[in-house]
């Protein structure tokens, strides 16, 4: 089912709820509007809770809106499509397989011809460092080194948009700077859309052309925020004060939401 979309937007999110049933009822998000232009890098802050992994996997197509609408290049979500990717937290590797095996498991599957996956999964490969680790199974290498075979496996198959879930999460704050300094990287040569959720002020405002924080739940957009400084970026700008003074604008707004949900709990207690 087609829907009337601009062009040049890649996702459309219009008036979206999502409630979860059950003995007592939750609301997870609440009109919720979201545009991520083609070639756009986005990301999702919000306070603990506030429902952005829900809105990510709402756009992956795992789970389904309560209500209001939510498109992909003019074709309504409803589905899991491989133009849409998404690499989680974990990179969820086949233990049992080599890096490579892990890597070309997807096209294999799909019975895609060789000739189309396995020159570009050896240099996707190569390009996250890791073409020498083609043999290693995942026990074998460090988290950063998991995220970046999970990175290089989701754009093997060649998505329009890349959703990402906090994937350098559960890294050490060194291995996270390089890793998000190779997704610049890697994104400056197709500029493929990404939608990166975080809960990581600076990486986000690092990272993107535009930040989107959420409320506390049930989560809706609070604001909207386009990242004025240049590319490309350099781990150097984050000590500049056009930086600083990005980090304290969201930081109030982050801060603003903690404290009105801490109020709602007591209010409620």
């Amino acid at each position: 089912m087609s829907a009337a979309i601009e062009p040049g937007i890649a996702i459309e999110v219009r008036n979206v709820c999502k409630t979860f049933g059950g003995a007592r009822e939750v609301v997870a998000l609440r009109d919720v509007d979201l545009t991520l232009r083609q070639g756009e890098f986005a990301a999702v802050l919000g306070a603990s809770g506030c429902g952005k992994s829900t809105l990510l996997s709402m756009l992956a197509g795992f789970e389904k809106a309560s209500s209001g609408t939510m498109s992909a290049f003019g074709h309504s979500i409803e589905k899991p499509d491989p133009e849409r990717a998404v690499v989680f937290q974990e990179a969820a590797l086949f233990p049992w397989l080599s890096v490579w095996e892990n890597m070309v498991f997807s096209p294999k599957n799909r019975s895609m011809p060789k000739a189309r996956y396995e020159d570009k999964a050896r240099r996707l490969l190569d390009a996250v460092g890791l073409g020498a680790f083609h043999h290693h199974h995942p026990e074998q290498l460090s988290g950063g080194m998991k995220q970046r075979v999970g990175i290089a496996r989701a754009l093997l198959m060649e998505p329009k948009v890349l959703l990402m879930d906090e994937p350098f999460g559960a890294l050490d704050a060194q291995t996270r700077l390089e890793m998000q300094e190779l997704l610049l990287d890697i994104w400056s040569r197709d500029k493929r859309t990404v939608m990166f959720i975080t809960h990581d002020i600076e990486e986000a405002i690092f990272l993107s052309d535009v930040v989107y924080v959420m409320t506390a739940r049930p989560g809706t957009m609070k604001a909207r925020i386009e990242i004025p400084l240049g590319r490309p970026r350099h781990v150097d700008m984050l000590t500049t004060p056009e930086f600083s003074e990005l980090r304290r604008q969201v930081m109030g707004l982050i801060r603003e939401e903690v404290a009105r949900a801490r109020a709602e709990a007591s209010a409620a207690a």
